[in-house]
């Protein structure tokens, strides 16, 4: 199977481009989400990983999803 699809993607012009393509991708947003991660306060990663366990919603959004 895999000798059947590596021999029609040989006879695709211009395909090893791909591989280059995602990689810089990839690449890309890795690096986005580390500088993301290094530049974010230390507060608001506390806030952030607090959030699934908070048990109530802010005083904003009580107001907002209270039931009649």
């Amino acid at each position: 199977m895999l000798k059947f699809i590596k021999h029609h993607m040989d006879t695709i012009a211009g395909i090893g481009i791909y591989p280059v393509v995602s990689f810089l991708i990839f690449f890309s947003v890795f690096l986005i989400a580390l500088l993301y991660v290094r530049k974010a306060r230390r507060s608001h990663i506390d806030h952030m990983s607090a959030l699934p366990l908070a048990d109530d919603l802010p005083s904003t959004e009580q107001h907002e999803h209270a039931k009649p």
